[in-house]
């Protein structure tokens, strides 16, 4: 036998149970989809009639913003003019929703003027605020503010180029108000932005990174409003109201409030990844509870193991030895299979959906025919008289081309469909394709060398009841070596 060909046997061994042995030892296993570990799936709608541009550019925003929250395997899709998006495992469902879906347009207007709540009494506030970053930057400004009649703007009328009233909230407690000029500067001039704490305050904020254009339009609008108050509005809400103490920043900034480090970190998430073009409205909201998610991976499981367990009896049954020959391929091919899913789970977020394991489950099928082509070439190849040796890669080399035309039928159609489907059928495309490419790995090295190996072997081939001159029902002169 050839070098080439033990070696080849070796090296696929040696990786599928080297890759399953780090897997295991780094207690890594498959990410498991929304249906199988439970979660949430929302229906997010335009507020207005957009086009299909803009609904493509939420999607990427809104797969940033998840990516960003440590979501396995999220998956967000078109259906129609709405944006479906679901979060498998996510254990704070009401926080992530909020973040998918929040606009998050970032504005700097001028403060006009203070304002109480609207209670109709007067009260007497204190505002502390931190400019963007400067030694010096820290003002405090003390008003009492008369009793007055102006309504808070409703965020539907929030234009940024009107006068506009605006709240600050507190604890979810609106604890003053501001009357506010026309946005002079948008979030679009924001780079990056992080979550940081001050030691020296006890208080977190969020620092931000201005882009070349934005930082020259930060400065300008620094000089307008030197010495005067400028809110940091997001959403409709002030976030913070510094005081402008210098001209120049130098393309950072600050924005500081009484956050707490959730808010911190998620307000920097959707400055990070940009405003949403339009507003999205939550349609319809649908929790997969764990408990029923794990009913179904339990279901799944049975009925894959079921299934396997009847299909590898039958190739005992009918190939005899050759039959073992399945059940070493399919534990070399799952092993590569659990490895690469888990490594992808890891370092990519992809998780196995229902769908996925229909997917691998068919895939089964499609390898054990790939086993079947090969092994009913080698019967034709001993019952036309020759020897079993002989007919070990002659039979492989007819049935390879069999065996490489099927698989690459089945991996087209699966890269068709997961390029032009979404959702749970995308997840059945993947697992698929993955699947045939390990078929088409595992029938080259692995199958093609263990039976040329084997069919030397006497006890292998001439066994009473293994043998494989029997199950392959070989003629009887000549038939074996």
């Amino acid at each position: 036998m050839r070098r080439g060909t033990i070696g080849s046997l070796i090296g696929i061994v040696v990786v599928a149970v080297g890759a399953l042995a780090a897997t295991v030892f780094a207690g890594n296993a498959p990410e498991l989809g929304l249906d199988l570990q439970g979660g949430t799936s929302v229906v997010l709608e335009p507020k207005e009639q957009v086009d299909s541009g803009v609904l493509n550019q939420s999607i990427e925003i809104i797969r940033n913003r998840v990516d960003a929250l440590g979501v396995a395997e999220p998956d967000i899709s078109r259906l129609g003019d709405n944006i479906v998006v679901q979060l498998p495992g996510v254990r704070d469902a009401d926080r992530a929703l909020e973040i998918v879906g929040q606009t998050a347009e970032l504005r700097f207007r001028p403060v006009i003027e203070e304002l109480p709540p609207e209670s109709g009494t007067a009260t007497t506030t204190t505002t502390s605020s931190t400019a963007p970053p400067a030694p010096d930057a820290t003002t405090t400004t003390s008003s009492t503010v008369p009793p007055n009649e102006i309504p808070t703007t409703p965020r539907e009328e929030d234009a940024a180029d009107q006068v506009v009233v605006l709240p600050e909230i507190d604890d979810g407690r609106v604890v003053r108000r501001y009357r506010l000029a026309p946005a002079e500067l948008t979030g679009r001039a924001v780079a990056s932005a992080r979550a940081t704490f001050a030691q020296q305050g006890g208080q977190w904020a969020v620092d931000f990174t201005l882009t070349s254009e934005g930082a020259e339009q930060f400065d300008q609008l620094a000089a307008r409003n030197l010495n005067r108050q400028v809110a940091i509005v997001l959403d409709g809400v002030v976030q913070s109201a510094p005081v402008i103490q210098q001209a120049e920043f130098n393309g950072e900034g600050q924005i500081s409030g009484d956050f707490s480090e959730r808010e911190a970190k998620d307000l920097a998430l959707v400055l990070r990844y940009g405003a949403l073009p339009v507003e999205l409205v939550p349609q319809s909201t649908q929790r997969v509870s764990a408990s029923l998610g794990k009913d179904s991976l339990q279901a799944g499981i049975a009925a894959g193991v079921a299934g396997l367990v009847l299909v590898l009896l039958y190739m005992i049954l009918y190939y005899r030895a050759l039959g073992l020959v399945v059940v070493l391929g399919l534990s070399v091919w799952g092993s590569l299979m659990w490895s690469v899913i888990s490594f992808l789970g890891v370092t990519s977020g992809l998780a196995l959906s229902l769908s996925g394991a229909v997917g691998i489950i068919i895939s089964v099928g499609v390898t054990v025919d790939s086993y079947v082509v090969y092994f009913e070439r080698l019967k034709d190849e001993i019952r036309s008289g020759k020897t079993i040796r002989s007919s070990v890669d002659r039979g492989f080399s007819r049935a390879f081309r069999t065996i490489l035309a099927a698989d690459i039928s089945s991996f087209i159609g699966a890269a068709l469909l997961f390029m032009l489907t979404v959702g749970s059928v995308r997840g059945f495309a993947f697992f698929l394709g993955l699947s045939t490419l390990l078929d088409v790995i595992v029938a080259w090295f692995f199958t093609r060398p263990i039976v040329s190996l084997l069919g030397r072997n006497r006890v292998f081939t001439e066994a009473r009841w293994l043998g494989v001159a029997r199950g392959l029902a070989a003629a009887p002169s000549g038939g074996t070596s």
